[in-house]
């Protein structure tokens, strides 16, 4: 089997630089997010606009990256869970995963549902506008974004323990879920 793919034992290069681009773009969406939602509107108008254009941008790319992800797992197995986990260790991995992927789809897909509610392009870099999904909403816009600060606190939360579970199997458990995530 192709280092490339993964394999019942550990996963392969790609989905290895899936994952930590991801958790890459993610910190920065967050980073970003929180940065520009502190800014006042008044005064920083044009560095708020620009964060806002980029955390745009870099939503699309994770919506992308993700569905990326989705159509790998469904063509790759996913390695075998370490042994010895007991039965509801395994189901919260797995139940873990799926509500991280869904979280994933959903945070881009309210970030651009609440754009074009507000009548907001969704530009991508400056490349090329994703469509709008929806017309003008106003009060939808505001119940979207109330939305989509609550799946990032969700997300954020996810990920903690997704990252503890990691290190607690890497330092406690001794076994090798985490190094099965590095080349």
């Amino acid at each position: 089997m192709s280092a490339w793919a993964s394999s019942p034992q550990r996963y392969g290069i790609l989905a290895m630089v899936l994952h930590w681009a991801m958790a890459l773009v993610l910190a920065s969406l967050v980073v970003l997010g929180l940065y520009m939602v502190s800014l006042p509107d008044i005064g920083h108008d044009q560095i708020k606009i620009t964060l806002i254009l980029v955390h745009k941008g870099l939503g699309m790319v994770a919506l992308g990256l993700v569905l990326v992800r989705i159509a790998l797992r469904a063509l790759h197995p996913l390695p075998e869970l370490p042994g010895g986990l007991p039965p509801w260790q395994q189901l919260a991995a797995r139940v873990m995963h799926l509500c991280l992927y869904a979280l994933m789809v959903l945070l881009p897909v309210t970030g651009w549902l609440m754009s074009s509610a507000g009548g907001y392009p969704v530009p991508v870099f400056g490349w090329f506008n994703v469509p709008h999904l929806i017309g003008l909403q106003p009060r939808l816009f505001e119940a979207l974004e109330v939305l989509h600060r609550w799946l990032a606190n969700a997300l954020l939360g996810l990920v903690a323990l997704h990252a503890g579970a990691a290190l607690d199997h890497h330092f406690r458990r001794r076994d090798d879920t985490l190094l099965r995530m590095l080349p």
